[in-house]
């Protein structure tokens, strides 16, 4: 079983969990559900929940009704799912600034991973 964790900033702020915890309530409780299926099939789960983006940047895929929601994260080292950001989809593709702000705070993860225990 995989173990999901949210992305934390130098100043101890993780936006991926601010975005979910300010959703409505239905919409939480899909994107919840969503992260239990993503924690129990991993690298195995595909679309409609999941799918890989670019340069190991996968998107967690929620819909209800109208509203699409996504959110980004990147698998680690013992089964970690490390979720960097989350955002409501309004146009066809992945906006490219949240696919580059996922980038930079999985490379500043790294970083620190690293740092942690060297």
């Amino acid at each position: 079983m995989y173990q999901a964790e949210y992305y934390e900033d130098e100043n101890g702020i993780r936006p991926a969990e601010g975005f979910i915890l300010s959703l409505e309530h239905k919409m939480k409780a899909k994107v919840l559900w969503t992260i239990r299926l993503l924690e129990e099939y991993g690298t195995d789960l595909r679309l409609p929940y999941s799918e890989h983006l670019v340069d190991g940047i996968f998107e967690l895929r929620i819909r209800q009704s109208s509203n699409i929601i996504r959110i980004l994260y990147f698998f680690y080292k013992d089964k970690r799912i490390i979720f960097t950001n989350g955002f409501t989809k309004k146009t066809q593709k992945t906006p490219i600034r949240e696919i580059k702000t996922a980038i930079k705070r999985r490379d500043r993860f790294y970083r620190n991973e690293e740092n942690t225990y060297a």
